[in-house]
C-alpha cells in the first residue's frame, strides 16, 4: 500500500482525489504500520505491549520484540481469569512492572523477566518451562524474585524470601531491581488492601526497600516509594504537607525560575552549554524541610516558616565532566557562596555512584538557592542508579547510538577503558552487597537475619576509610575502629588491641569519619587474645557483631581482654589466681596509728608494692600515698605536712588494679608503637593512656599508663617491653631517692622539672582505686612526676645511652636484660 503526499489533484469523472498524508485518519495510519511491518515479515506485536515497546525504543532502538511477544502471551494464559484486589485483570500488574522497568531503561532480558516474575509463583507454569522457552538468565531473574511459600517457612518466609532475593542479588542485581518496580506498583495500589496489611507492607517499604532503591541509586523509585509510604502510614502530616506544597505551586515563582533564567544567561556569555531546569522537591523532603525549619528558631523567637527556596532546587545539566566546575566557577562568581554548602561527589562519588556537585549561594534578596551540577551521564545515574548500566552480562556497545550505559560508565571516574571486565562495576558490587552476603551466612536464624537487615539498611550512608597499607575500606556511617578491624578479616579482628586514627593513638571505640586513615594495631601472632564483650557496644556493622559474639560463646570463661583506651569503655582486668577475690577493693596500704583511713595511690609517682612509700596528710581526712622521694611528696613535706608511716597490706589490691606509669626509649621505626602496645597486652595489662613524643636524634620516647591486675606483674611487662626491637631502656618516672632502695625490676630517672603545690590535693578523695579525683591535684602530681629531678637509686648502673645521654640500669640481672642495646 503506497500512500503518496502531496497537493490534492483536479478530479476526473468518476474518479476518487487521493489526499494528502496530513489528512489520514488514525485508522488509517494503524492499518499503513501493520501493512509496512507485514511486508517487512516482521510479525507485529500485541496490543497491549505496545505502550511498553514504545517506552522500550527510547532507550534500546533495535529490542527483540518477538521474545517481549512470548512472554506477554506466556504471562497472559498463565494468568488468564485471575484478578487482583482491586478487581483488575492480574495481567495489568506485570505489565505494568514492565512498563516501570522500560522507562527506567532496563534491557529486553529484565523486561521478558518482568512479565514472567509473578508466573512461576502464581500460575501452572514452572521455572523449568521458564529456563527452556527464554533460556537461563531470564529464569535466574524470574527465580530470584518468586516468593517462598508459607506453608514451608511458616512465619519466616518473608524473612527467607528476602535473604533468596539478596544472594540472587550477588550474582545478578537485576533480581532486585525487578523487585522494587514490582513493589512500587503494588504501592501504588495499596489503597485496595486491608488497612492492617497496608501498614505492614509499608513498613517493610520503609525499613528494607526504600534503603536498598537508594544503595542501587534509583531515585525516582525512591522518591515515589517514600511519598507513597509516608502517605499510608502518617495520612494527616501527608496531608498537611501536601496542603502546603499545593498552595506554593498555586502561586507564581518568583524566585527560583527569574534565577534558573539568569543562570542560564550567564552560563551562555561564558559559553558553557548548560540546560538550567527548577527541580521540585518531593512530599517527603519537603516535609523534611518543613521539621528542619519548624525544630529551628527565627529571630524572634518562633519557628521558621518554609522560604520559597525551600520547595526546589537549581539543576544544571551539562555535556562533560569539565562543564561542572566551569558552572560552579561562575556561580561562585556572581552570587555569593554559603560556607561549608559545597560538596564535591564528582571527584569523589557516593557509593551508590551518584555524582553531582552540590552547593547553596546567596541571592541579592538575601535567600539562599541550592544548586545541583552534573553532566547528562552523571543525570542519567543520578536518576536510573544501577539500571543505567546496562545489562551486567552483555558488553558495553559504545560505538552504536544505543550506548547510554557506555556513556553512563565512562563518565565515571576511574572507570576503566572499553572491553575491560570491570567496566560493568554497579555500586551494588563490592560493597555493602557484599558485607550483606558475608554476614547473611552466619546468621541461619530468620529472625536475627531480619532484625540486622533492617538495622543495617537503616544507616544513612557509607564512608570510606584507608588504611596506611593503602586499602580502601567501605564502612557504614557511625562504624569504629572494632568494624575496621574485622573488615580487615576475622583474625584480624580478633587480634586487634588498638587503632591508630590519623596517625594518633586512638581507643577502638572511636567513630570513624569519611576520609580517616585508620591502622589496626594487633597482638603478636599466636593465640589471639581475643575480643571483650564491651567491644559489642561499639560494633556497628553485622560482622564485626557476629565475629564477637561467635568468640564470646566459644569461650564463656575466658578472661575479658582489656583495650586502650578510656576506663569505662573498658571491662575490668582480672585479679591474680593466688589472691582471693575478697580483697580486691580493699585498701592496699595501712596508715601506721589510724586504722580505716582512707588512702590515695598518687598519680605523680604510682606506687606499687613492694616500693618503699610514705603518706601525707591531705584534706578531708585521707592520705596520700607517695613513693618515698617522690618529689611532690618532698614539696608536702617542705610544706609543713608530717609524713606517716605506711605499710602495705598482703594480699589487698584496688578494685581497678594498680595503675603504674612507665616510660621506654627507642630508636623511633616503623610499627614501633603496635609492638609495644602488643607486648603489653600479651602480658594481660590493659593501657589506661598512651603518649609519642616527637622523635629527636632518631630517638624516641613512649610513655604510658597501665593497670596492673596484680603488683607482681609490673616486672614481666618491663621485661616485655624491653625485649621489642629497638626498645634500649624501660623505667618508671619519678623514681626514688637513692637511700630508698630500689624497685624489684628497672627503673629510671627523669631530667629535673616543674614540681607541684601540694595545696592542690583533694580535699574530698575518696578511698584508693577511686578514678574520680581532683583534676587540677592530678595534674600537677603527674607534670611533676613526668619531670622530677630526683636522681638514681641505690643499685642502679648508670650506663650512657645514645650521644651521651645517661640511662639507668639495675644492676641485677633479668631475663631481659637482652632484649635491647645497653649503651
Amino acid at each position: 500500500m503506497a500512500i503518496e503526499a502531496g497537493p490534492i489533484e483536479t478530479a476526473q469523472p468518476g474518479a476518487v482525489p487521493r489526499r494528502p498524508l496530513g489528512r489520514l485518519s488514525r485508522s488509517a495510519l494503524t492499518r499503513a504500520g501493520r501493512a509496512a511491518l507485514l511486508a517487512t515479515g516482521r510479525a507485529p506485536v500485541p496490543d497491549a505491549i505496545e505502550p511498553i515497546v514504545q517506552a522500550h525504543r527510547q532507550h534500546h532502538p533495535q529490542p527483540d520484540l518477538a521474545l517481549l511477544a512470548r512472554a506477554y502471551r506466556l504471562a497472559e494464559e498463565g494468568h488468564r481469569g485471575q484478578t487482583r484486589k482491586s478487581g483488575e485483570p492480574y495481567i495489568t500488574h506485570p505489565l505494568a512492572v514492565t512498563m516501570i522497568l522500560a522507562q527506567l531503561g532496563a534491557g529486553t532480558t529484565t523486561l521478558v523477566a518482568s512479565l514472567l516474575h509473578d508466573t512461576v509463583e502464581d500460575t501452572e507454569v514452572t521455572l523449568d518451562q521458564v529456563a527452556a522457552d527464554f533460556g537461563p538468565e531470564v529464569a535466574y531473574l524470574v527465580d530470584g524474585v518468586t516468593k517462598l511459600e508459607k506453608v514451608d517457612f511458616g512465619a519466616a518466609a518473608e524473612a527467607e524470601t528476602f535473604r533468596k532475593m539478596l544472594v540472587a542479588t550477588g550474582d545478578d542485581v537485576r533480581v532486585m531491581v525487578i523487585k522494587l518496580a514490582d513493589r512500587l506498583h503494588n504501592m501504588r495500589t495499596i489503597r485496595h488492601m486491608k488497612p492492617a496489611s497496608r501498614v505492614r507492607i509499608a513498613k517493610v517499604t520503609r525499613d528494607v526497600l526504600i534503603p536498598l532503591a537508594e544503595r542501587l541509586g534509583i531515585q525516582v523509585l525512591k522518591t515515589e516509594l517514600e511519598d507513597i509510604v509516608f502517605a499510608t502510614l502518617h495520612p494527616e502530616e501527608y496531608a498537611r504537607t501536601r496542603a502546603v506544597v499545593a498552595a506554593h505551586e498555586a502561586r507564581p515563582d518568583g524566585l527560583l525560575e527569574p534565577f534558573a533564567g539568569t543562570l542560564a544567561r550567564q552560563l551562555a556569555e561564558a559559553g558553557v552549554t548548560a540546560e538550567v531546569t527548577v527541580r521540585p522537591r518531593h512530599c517527603v523532603s519537603v516535609h523534611r524541610v518543613l521539621l528542619k525549619r519548624a525544630a529551628a528558631a527565627g529571630p524572634d523567637g518562633r519557628p521558621q516558616a518554609l522560604q520559597p527556596a525551600d520547595f526546589g532546587r537549581l539543576l544544571v545539566v551539562v555535556e562533560d565532566n569539565a562543564d561542572c566546575y566551569a558552572v560552579l566557577g561562575e556561580l561562585h562568581t556572581c552570587w555569593t557562596p554559603l560556607p561549608g554548602e559545597f560538596k564535591d561527589f564528582v571527584a569523589a562519588p557516593k557509593f551508590n555512584l551518584y555524582q553531582s556537585l552540590h552547593t547553596a549561594v546567596q541571592l541579592p534578596g538575601g535567600e539562599v538557592a541550592e544548586v545541583l551540577v552534573r553532566s547528562r551521564g552523571m543525570h542519567r545515574v543520578a536518576e536510573f542508579g544501577v539500571v543505567a548500566l546496562g545489562d551486567p552480562h552483555q558488553p558495553a556497545d559504545r560505538s552504536g547510538p544505543a550506548g547510554p550505559a557506555a556513556t553512563v560508565a565512562a563518565a565515571a571516574p576511574g572507570t576503566p577503558a572499553a572491553g575491560d571486565e570491570l567496566d560493568r562495576t554497579d555500586p551494588a558490587r563490592p560493597g555493602w552487597l557484599s558485607r550483606l552476603l558475608a554476614w547473611q551466612q552466619e546468621t541461619p536464624d530468620p529472625d536475627a537475619f531480619w532484625t540486622t537487615l533492617r538495622d543495617t539498611l537503616s544507616d544513612d550512608g557509607e564512608i570510606t576509610v584507608v588504611t596506611e597499607a593503602g586499602d580502601t575500606l567501605h564502612l557504614p556511617v557511625g562504624a569504629s575502629c572494632v568494624d575496621a578491624a574485622y573488615l580487615l578479616g576475622e583474625e584480624t579482628g580478633h587480634r586487634c588491641i588498638g587503632a591508630r586514627v590519623n596517625g594518633r593513638l586512638a581507643t577502638l571505640s572511636t567513630v570513624l569519619r569519611d576520609g580517616d586513615m585508620v591502622a589496626v594495631l594487633t597482638a603478636p601472632t599466636g593465640e589471639p587474645p581475643g575480643p571483650s564483650a564491651a567491644w559489642l557496644e561499639h560494633a556497628r556493622t553485622p560482622a564485626a557483631r557476629l565475629a564477637v559474639e561467635r568468640w564470646l560463646a566459644g569461650r564463656p570463661d575466658a578472661a575479658p581482654v582489656v583495650e586502650t583506651g578510656p576506663a569505662d569503655s573498658r571491662p575490668a582486668p582480672q585479679p591474680p589466681q593466688h589472691q582471693p577475690a575478697g580483697a580486691r577493693g580493699r585498701a592496699p596500704v595501712a596508715v601506721a596509728g589510724r586504722p580505716g583511713t582512707p588512702v590515695r595511690l598518687a598519680r605523680c609517682c604510682t606506687p606499687v608494692p613492694p616500693d618503699a612509700v610514705t603518706g601525707y596528710p591531705i584534706r578531708g581526712g585521707a592520705v596520700a600515698v607517695h613513693r618515698t622521694g617522690c618529689p611532690v611528696g618532698e614539696r608536702m613535706r617542705e610544706d609543713g605536712r608530717g609524713p606517716l608511716s605506711l605499710t602495705w597490706v598482703p594480699g589487698a589490691a584496688p578494685p581497678n588494679g594498680y595503675r603504674v606509669a612507665l616510660q621506654a626509649e627507642a630508636l623511633n621505626r616503623p610499627r614501633l608503637l603496635a609492638d609495644l602496645t602488643a607486648a603489653i597486652s600479651g602480658e594481660g595489662v590493659g593501657i589506661f593512656s598512651a603518649d609519642v613524643e616527637a622523635p629527636r636524634e632518631l630517638r624516641v620516647r613512649h610513655s604510658y599508663t597501665i593497670e596492673l591486675p596484680g603488683a607482681e606483674t609490673l616486672p614481666a611487662v618491663m621485661r616485655a617491653m624491653l625485649r621489642v626491637p629497638g626498645v634500649y631502656d624501660v623505667y618508671r618516672p619519678g623514681a626514688p631517692r637513692e637511700d630508698a632502695g630500689d624497685t624489684p625490676v628497672r627503673n629510671g630517672f627523669a631530667a629535673a622539672g616543674r614540681t607541684a603545690d601540694p595545696a592542690a590535693e583533694d580535699p574530698a578523695e575518696g578511698p584508693v582505686g577511686d578514678a574520680v579525683g581532683d583534676a587540677q591535684d592530678s595534674a600537677a602530681e603527674v607534670a611533676a612526676g613526668r619531670n622530677g629531678g630526683d636522681p638514681a637509686g641505690g643499685a642502679v648502673r648508670p650506663s650512657w645511652g645514645m650521644h651521651g645521654r645517661s640511662a639507668a640500669f639495675t644492676g641485677g640481672s633479668s631475663a631481659g636484660d637482652g632484649g635491647g642495646p645497653q649503651g
